[in-house]
């Protein structure tokens, strides 16, 4: 009726008009105007606020893109979420999300970090760091290969984020998991939409033999029907234990699943899998991003995300080469100690030690871990007076060596995912345990969160930090006395730091040198003694992940080098509780970062804090 009155009143006023005469002009009412864009109502969202109050609402605003990350960490509370989603990996998005990164740097740079407190100031530079490297990697936007094989392309991450993460306590939660099922074929349609984007865009398609895997491990979950389908299998358990809902409930969720699984799921795996058929064709049989237009430059950038360090691929592949000659030395050492034949492999040798060490049988194995777990934190309070608030569990997994930390609202633990399917050689458990849980990841992470410091600071967790801290806790297991009855366990320390600084030359040498798979898997066999699969499973591994590999050794050698510069500017003050304090209680901040941490324990020490 407005619009209809709006138009009559047109009509009479043309009519009624001085002028020309003739026919009278209708004149259509001007459209409403378009809503504004997510970018433009982010950008307003954060303009003139306080410091404190910039950082609560750009991180939420930038977060909430990624709602499976705020799911993940269990933040639906702190940041609340438009809608029940899976993540948006479209083009658009994902520039659209950019340029919210670039937005909020230009305001973030804008406040004066002259005026805040020492504190303040590393909230600051932690934050700026986070900020600039988001939108260093724009240019680089088709050189990822998310379709890859193994835990972190985004199929894979996706069934694992149904499978363990996706709460299913309650009945919402169900209608939330159910509801999320039936954007798997929207998510994955996107991703192929990406990978012809790389393809065209930058010429840039993953290599042919991760790239087959990976089409393997769809064809495996697409043909397998949907009550034995790993998103329903999952989801069926945690169904028959929510309290309050009856049989007839609990059958329709069930129901429901089993058809999004058949009519979406199982054909969006099918969908993509084609898609990575078709584009075998046009994949390289060479790995490495060395290969490809400006490749050379997003490795550049790939170290420094991962290293958060300035180090080239030449001084990092040097690295490795000394590192793995200091360890194979000591290593020697100790063959020699046992009467271990000078001549023999380095395959050879801990084949012995694998024999001596004894096998773990499959039945045995979570068991072990456990109490290796129990160890560990019954003798913490040699290095540490500081402890993190959620426990850690042993998690049985078909693969395992992973951890997952525990959920923000408390509801779900710390886990070390545990590999319990298999006989193993105990040597090599104690070392996997003390990185993945105690003092390792979860003691690291765990408390990160606990501290009362802007949210940012709990949630971003860069790779060389959190990795190095995990390795530096495995060597510090060792310097606490831990091995000191068990050297079949000490060698399988040794082995597992080897296999860090083998990654430094590994990695290097496939993206930066031009390695070649066969290369590089040879090089893990002689340096690391792992088995010829598991080489090549290191080798494809860090072919299409480049630089992760190297945060380990890099930000283990970081972490020792400035506990040593503290231990010789303070002398006998020096106090490694102390020093593990102040680590853990400023998160996983930058190695960039690291020396003013350390100068800041350094000078309240001096000035008997």
């Amino acid at each position: 009726m407005k619009k209809s009155l709006a138009v009559f009143l047109i009509l009479i006023l043309s009519a009624c008009g001085g002028g020309g005469g003739g026919d009278p002009v209708i004149v259509a009412p001007s459209p409403p105007p378009a809503p504004p864009s997510a970018v433009d109502v982010f950008s307003q969202s954060i303009q003139g606020l306080l410091l404190d109050d910039f950082y609560q609402i750009s991180f939420r605003g930038l977060s909430t893109r990624r709602p499976e990350d705020i799911v993940w960490e269990a933040l639906e509370a702190t940041f609340p979420l438009d809608g029940v989603h899976l993540d948006d990996v479209s083009d658009s998005y994902r520039r659209d999300t950019f340029e919210m990164y670039e937005i909020a740097l230009g305001v973030f740079l804008s406040y004066d970090r002259a005026t805040l407190t020492v504190d303040e100031q590393l909230d600051y530079d932690v934050y700026e760091w986070y900020l600039q490297d988001v939108v260093d990697q724009l240019e680089f936007i088709y050189y990822d290969f998310p379709a890859t094989y193994g835990g972190f392309g985004i199929p894979r991450t996706t069934q694992r984020f149904f499978e363990d993460i996706h709460p299913v306590s309650t009945l919402q939660d169900a209608e939330n998991y159910l509801t999320r099922l039936t954007e798997v074929d929207r998510k994955f349609a996107q991703l192929e939409a990406h990978l012809i984007l790389q393809r065209d865009q930058a010429s840039v398609v993953e290599p042919a033999l991760t790239m087959q895997v990976a089409s393997n491990q769809l064809a495996a979950v697409a043909s397998t029907n949907a009550g034995n389908n790993p998103y329903y299998v999952s989801f069926s358990g945690k169904v028959d234990a929510i309290p309050g809902i009856d049989a007839s409930q609990r059958s329709t969720l069930k129901n429901r699943a089993l058809g999004t699984i058949q009519s979406e799921v199982i054909p969006a795996y099918q969908s993509l899998r084609a898609t990575l058929q078709n584009l075998l064709s046009s994949a390289p049989a060479a790995i490495g991003v060395g290969q490809y237009d400006r490749g050379a430059d997003y490795y550049a950038y790939a170290l420094r995300h991962h290293t958060t360090t300035n180090l080239t691929a030449a001084e990092i592949h040097q690295l490795g080469l000394d590192e793995l000659a200091r360890i194979h030395a000591e290593m020697r050492t100790i063959f020699d100690q046992l009467g271990y034949p000078q001549n023999e492999t380095l395959q050879q040798l801990f084949a012995r030690v694998a024999a001596d060490g004894g096998i773990v049988a499959a039945a045995d194995t979570l068991v072990t871990f456990e109490n290796l777990v129990a160890f560990a934190e019954s003798n913490l309070n040699l290095a540490f007076d500081v402890f993190p608030s959620a426990p850690v569990v042993v998690v049985p997994d078909p693969f395992g060596g992973f951890y997952i930390g525990p959920s923000f609202d408390g509801t779900r633990p710390g886990a070390f995912y545990a590999g319990t399917d298999f006989d193993q050689p105990y040597f090599q458990m104690p070392s996997l345990t003390f990185h993945e849980s105690v003092p390792g990841h979860h003691t690291q992470i765990a408390i990160a969160m606990d501290q009362d410091v802007p949210a940012f600071r709990k949630i971003v967790r860069t790779t060389a930090f959190v990795e190095g801290w995990a390795l530096y806790a495995e060597r510090l297991a060792y310097e606490l006395g831990w091995y000191d009855n068990d050297v079949y366990g000490n060698l399988g320390r040794l082995q597992y730091e080897a296999l860090r600084a083998a990654r430094l030359v590994m990695d290097t040498g496939i993206h930066s040198l031009g390695w070649s798979f066969e290369q590089a898997t040879q090089f893990n066999e002689d340096n690391v003694a792992w088995s010829r699969g598991a080489s090549e499973g290191a080798a494809a591994r860090y072919s299409v992940w480049p630089g992760q590999a190297t945060a380990y050794m890099v930000g283990m050698l970081q972490i020792l080098a400035e506990r040593q510069r503290a231990m010789d500017v303070l002398g006998p003050d020096f106090d490694l509780i102390a020093f593990h304090r102040a680590l853990l209680t400023n998160g996983g901040v930058p190695l960039a970062l690291l020396g003013s941490v350390v100068d800041r324990y350094i000078a309240d020490t001096q000035a008997g804090q």
